[in-house]
């Protein structure tokens, strides 16, 4: 019998994209990461190409949860471009990002294929990006690899990963929501439905179908101590220092 266990990142960057459509010129984001863009995220690593439906089915069956740490901003931004053979003006497209935002996300399924999928985020095939390929994350994704373990349980119980910056500004939450793939013993009746679920990333032919997501709270889990969870960079603290010496 295979192991079940849950792949956990943090998803964190100056912008984040996670598109679940986009009508001719204006491409908007979801307020959380998508399942087809964590995905798609996890194929890159893995150097899978876009037309491999064969090879995306084992990721895209697995069960994915997603934790909200930091909101973020929403921003809107105006894209032009020009056709590369004839110099033509695209028409002008209206693009919605999510800014300074945070993220916690799992992947539940085979020990053996996350493993292979831990390995791959450390030395991707293709670089990882948030949605978009112009968004980066500001640090490495991966926060660790559970065993024998739950969607539910790792999201519940991973250190809040807001940034220093605004732990400092915000009070510490009492609760923190998630949005997760429906388990065997959910009520249906409660849950939401989206099409994000990936079928094929063909440039051609993309195709996603419809997956039932509950939304809940789950106490904030705060790190002994209170403070940030790891040494990590934060791209935004020296602009935090400058306005606290001007104030």
């Amino acid at each position: 019998m295979s192991r079940t266990s849950a792949l956990v990142l943090r998803l964190a960057g100056p912008l984040q994209s996670w598109g679940a459509s986009s009508r001719f010129t204006r491409r908007t984001t979801e307020s959380a990461p998508t399942k087809s863009g964590v995905v798609g995220l996890l194929a890159a690593a893995a150097g899978l190409e876009r037309g491999d439906d064969t090879g995306l089915a084992p990721l895209a069956a697995l069960r994915f949860g997603v934790r909200i740490d930091q909101p973020g901003t929403r921003l809107r931004d105006f894209h032009t471009a020009h056709h590369g053979v004839t110099g033509d003006s695209m028409p002008l497209s209206e693009r919605f990002y999510l800014a300074d935002a945070v993220f916690v996300a799992a992947v539940e399924g085979d020990h053996t294929l996350l493993t292979g999928l831990h390995d791959a985020l450390h030395t991707p095939a293709y670089p990882p990006y948030l949605g978009r390929r112009s968004c980066p994350p500001s640090e490495p994704v991966v926060l660790g690899l559970h065993e024998d373990t739950r969607l539910e349980d790792v999201l519940a119980s991973v250190p809040w990963q807001a940034s220093a910056w605004y732990r400092r500004r915000h009070r510490t939450p009492q609760t923190l929501t998630v949005l997760r793939e429906t388990a065997a013993d959910d009520d249906a009746r409660t849950a939401d439905v989206l099409r994000d679920q990936p079928v094929s990333f063909d440039a051609a032919h993309r195709r996603h179908a419809l997956r039932t997501v509950v939304t809940a709270p789950v106490p904030t889990p705060v790190p002994a101590g209170g403070g940030s969870p790891r040494n990590t960079h934060d791209p935004f603290a020296a602009l935090d220092v400058l306005e606290d010496e001007s104030a």
